[in-house]
């Protein structure tokens, strides 16, 4: 059997594919490249731009999009509700206005470049949306996911996912001779979208969670129905006219209120991450290096404006919305890149004769260099943020001062509460009920408006600000306590302390595995292990409850 006869074989093929990506990804590890890098990779290696080993395109394509599908399901099992009523005004104005700045200055740039008006609405459509999947994937990486950053960037990053839909609608009625009205078939998706809404929220309701305690009995069956589930409603999804990764978003929420939704995202982890390595493979196949020549200095153009210009327009919103600049900086890198989506469209606009392959080449190019390095900018994003804290005040609201209330107010502060989640104000109502002063504070100006609001003291501030002196009363607090679920944070929170001369006692918050000793490291003298404790403390009643048991088993064998 010789070489062609080899590849020619399904089975083969995917073990060579399978085989050269463990390669090329340890490779990559040994080098510290990221795996998406490495996997991108290996897609233009066996694509047609280089050896021309994949054969078998829908099949890795089906594998790709049912990885999406179950990322995007573990994403929405994972989420919470409450952040998503601190996080999505935010979103929505983050996503809208980042699509329409981008679009206009794209099209502007694209015209400026000499290209013809349509060809730069196409252009300019595809720089404005940015990779889920890609960005998810890394989010989840670094374990940022649930970060205040990381839930606003989800946020936006599915209205990107609905709004590119109602874009494709229109730019496929532009040119085309047809009758059918696009206010008309907008209006017939949002319609079909509302319903599917209201029918998962009836499933929610009614049958979801007699369904999954009927399955929970075989957590194989449990999971075989959570793929399914995810599998459907991306399908479903896709099938009304929305994409399927907001189906499958939808899916992971339907779940998230049960009570196995920890079990179900445990399982599919693995499977999960094995399957997005065919859509990162997909991706790098698709990427055809031998039509980019022509377009190298416009493609450079756009992509240092999607590299800068995109994240400057979050820092710029969510500026304007009151928000740090650690988190508007860590939020706007995830637009530094255009998504798959760019390319569906650029693809469809060629099929419709509405742009030229050295349009197409360009889009792709553009692709290529901003998810390359963008990967590594989100990557290394603390280290960068470092290195450009200085610059990016200008994106930032001025500093707020230390609260009039608390000028004037001469009291000492029993504790300074440093972030403000369920733990957080767990410990602010135990300080309360006994009778001690506190000041809650924390970065997100979502939450510390809602602790205002009802009644609790609160203030914006960014635990890691080198100015944490001048925005905090340190000099009146006795007692400082850092609910953070974060390590990283909570050790920039020590050294800024100590760099103050703070002589009160700080308590920091573990909750990671190996998260203490880190601490301690660190100088930190005392450490909450909420989970730890938690679990002492059922240990001591139990415990407490046997020697009863005991002592009083004893007593009736002495009576009779």
């Amino acid at each position: 059997m010789n070489l062609s006869e080899l590849i020619d074989n399904q089975f083969y093929e995917f073990a060579l594919i399978i085989f050269l990506a463990t390669v090329v990804g340890a490779l990559g590890r040994l080098l510290r490249q990221p795996l998406i890098v490495s996997f991108i990779a290996v897609g233009i290696i066996v694509g047609p731009s280089v050896l021309n080993l994949l054969d078998s395109e829908s099949e890795v394509g089906l594998l790709a999009e049912m990885g999406i599908a179950i990322l995007l399901f573990v994403v929405g099992l994972k989420l919470d509700v409450s952040l998503i009523k601190s996080t999505g005004k935010v979103a929505l104005m983050t996503g809208l206005g980042q699509v329409a700045f981008t679009s206009l200055f794209g099209f502007g740039i694209g015209l400026l470049l000499g290209f013809e008006w349509l060809v730069a609405v196409y252009i300019a459509v595809a720089l404005t949306f940015s990779s889920t999947i890609i960005i998810v994937k890394l989010l989840s990486d670094k374990n940022e996911i649930n970060q205040l950053h990381g839930q606003i960037a989800l946020g936006f990053l599915i209205v990107q996912d609905i709004v590119v839909v109602l874009v494709m609608i229109v730019l496929s009625a532009v040119g085309a001779d047809t009758d059918q009205s696009v206010g008309m078939e907008l209006l017939y998706v949002f319609g079909k979208g509302l319903g599917m809404f209201a029918v998962v929220i009836l499933l929610m309701k009614f049958v979801i969670p007699k369904l999954t305690k009927m399955l929970a009995d075989s957590q194989e069956l449990l999971v075989l129905f959570s793929i399914g589930w995810a599998i459907l409603l991306a399908a479903l999804g896709d099938y009304l006219g929305f994409s399927k990764e907001v189906g499958a978003f939808l899916a992971g929420i339907s779940l998230a209120s049960t009570q196995y939704r920890e079990v179900i995202s445990g399982r599919l982890t693995s499977i999960r991450d094995f399957l997005l390595l065919f859509f990162f493979l997909d991706l790098g196949s698709q990427l055809d290096l031998g039509v980019m020549g022509e377009r190298i200095f416009p493609s450079l153009i756009f992509s240092a404006f999607v590299l800068i210009g995109n994240p400057m327009i979050v820092l710029i919103i969510m500026g304007i919305m009151g928000y740090h600049k650690r988190t508007a900086f860590k939020a706007g890198l995830t637009v530094a890149q255009i998504s798959e989506f760019s390319l569906i469209l650029a693809n469809m606009g060629l099929e419709a004769g509405h742009i030229d392959e050295a349009a197409m080449g360009l889009i792709t190019l553009v692709g290529l260099v901003t998810i390359t390095l963008s990967t590594y900018m989100i990557m290394f994003s603390d280290k960068l943020f470092n290195l450009l804290s200085p610059m990016l005040a200008v994106f930032e609201k001025k500093k707020p001062t230390q609260p009039a209330e608390l000028e004037d107010d001469k009291d000492k502060i029993d504790v300074l509460i440093f972030g403000l989640g369920s733990y957080g104000e767990s410990v602010a109502n135990s300080l309360e009920e006994n009778g001690l002063k506190y000041l809650g504070a924390d970065i997100n100006p979502a939450v510390v408006n809602n602790w205002k609001g009802r009644d609790l003291e609160a203030i914006y501030c960014d635990a890691e600000d080198p100015d944490l002196g001048e925005v905090l009363p340190l000099n009146n607090a006795y007692n400082i306590i850092s609910t953070l679920p974060d390590v990283t944070t909570n050790i920039s929170l020590l050294k800024l302390l100590g760099q103050s001369n703070f002589k009160g006692r700080v308590a920091f918050t573990a909750r990671e595995q190996g998260d203490s000793e880190v601490l301690r490291e660190a100088g930190a003298q005392y450490i909450l292990e909420p989970y730890k404790d938690s679990a002492a403390g059922v240990a001591e009643l139990f415990k407490g409850k046997a020697e009863k048991d005991m002592a009083k088993e004893k007593k009736e064998d002495r009576s009779s």
